[in-house]
């Protein structure tokens, strides 16, 4: 892995000439909340004046732009007996600048599944190929996070350049040949050694500051250990099945497909459609019967498939830590609550 120091003069400079031919997806401050604080997304721009690297965090993740809530898989047209499909892959390329080390994490974990799994994904992989992925440390930490807490506040790849503010430029991380090629059209420079120290200086504060308290040690094992616990009764009680979690969650990818035909049967359409795990009918089969019909049962699932299911398979959990689901729940469901009922259940029970 390479390390240089950009001037942010000319950082400005390659955004700018990244403007000019590419679509660039940046946070943007789109409004200011109730608290007073600025509200940002991840939107195209078009200026390098509506970027906004010093933001806290965004409602939505990155996941929207490489799984996007409803996307058409095929076509089909129909003449007589002969039929035609088409499939089309996105191949436009475009630049996705400013994420935080969490939600790189957040994409590193899709990839295991959408491009590593069994079944990879080529509607993804374009998507995935053709977005060069520009990272930035967090100004601050976002209070009512636990990054640190599942190991995603730091990254090591998944990104073609990753910033480190230090005051009048940027240290960079080069994460791959193309970060390399990008950085090479405006001057840059060696790392030396007053930039290691101030590197090392900026790690050191963003790690000094407080986050949400949540201990995951052993967590899958405690979710083994209570799987018949009234927790899940307690605050599946809460949840309405609307399903915003999924949506926002940097991780989650449950999809329905649905297939549309036209009143005169001359073409259709395959759609995939994200979904959620604690949508009612989520684990509804022929027939009727529904292997999952508590709320209860379904918010577990959730949390198992998380901490547990993925963990299993990937050797790490699939969440990132960002507290997205415990912020646009309409009930308060929020894993730091969750998980720490069951801890203190395990610690009575133990007592």
């Amino acid at each position: 892995m390479l390390f240089r120091t950009l001037p942010k003069a000319d950082f400005q400079t390659l955004v700018e000439r990244i403007l000019e031919s590419n679509e660039v997806i940046a946070p943007k401050r789109v409004a200011v909340g109730q608290n007073g604080k600025p509200i940002h997304q991840y939107l195209p721009v078009e200026a390098f004046d509506e970027i906004e690297l010093d933001y806290e965090k965004t409602d939505y993740s990155a996941k929207t732009y490489f799984l996007p809530y409803e996307e058409a898989l095929s076509r089909y047209e129909f003449n007589g007996a002969d039929w035609e499909q088409e499939i089309r892959y996105r191949v436009q390329p475009r630049v996705l600048l400013g994420l935080h080390p969490c939600d790189i994490n957040g994409l590193v974990k899709l990839d295991r599944y959408m491009l590593k799994g069994l079944f990879p994904s080529p509607y993804y992989q374009a998507r995935r190929e053709n977005t060069l992925v520009i990272g930035v440390l967090c100004a601050t930490t976002c209070q009512d996070g636990f990054c640190r807490a599942v190991g995603a506040s730091e990254v090591t790849h998944g990104f073609d350049l990753f910033l480190t503010d230090l005051g009048d430029r940027y240290f960079v991380t080069i994460g791959s040949d193309r970060g390399n090629q990008l950085l090479g059209n405006v001057p840059h420079s060696e790392v030396s050694e007053d930039d290691k120290r101030d590197y090392s200086t900026a790690r050191a504060r963003f790690n000094a500051q407080p986050q949400t308290d949540v201990q995951m040690q052993n967590l899958a094992s405690l979710l083994d250990i209570e799987f018949e616990s009234d927790v899940w009764r307690k605050w599946g009680a809460k949840c309405l099945s609307c399903g915003n979690c999924a949506m926002v969650c940097p991780t989650c990818y449950c999809y329905g497909v649905r297939e549309e035909m036209s009143m005169d049967f001359g073409s259709s359409t395959k759609t995939k459609q994200l979904y959620a795990c604690n949508f009612l009918d989520f684990a509804e089969v022929a027939g009727g019967h529904n292997f999952r019909p508590d709320q209860g049962i379904r918010l577990k699932y959730h949390y198992y498939h998380q901490h547990r299911g993925f963990l299993e398979q990937h050797e790490e959990p699939k969440c990132i830590g960002c507290n997205r689901c415990g912020r646009v729940c309409p009930v308060g469901i929020h894993p730091v609550g969750v998980i720490g009922d069951l801890q203190d259940e395990e610690a009575s029970e133990a007592s």
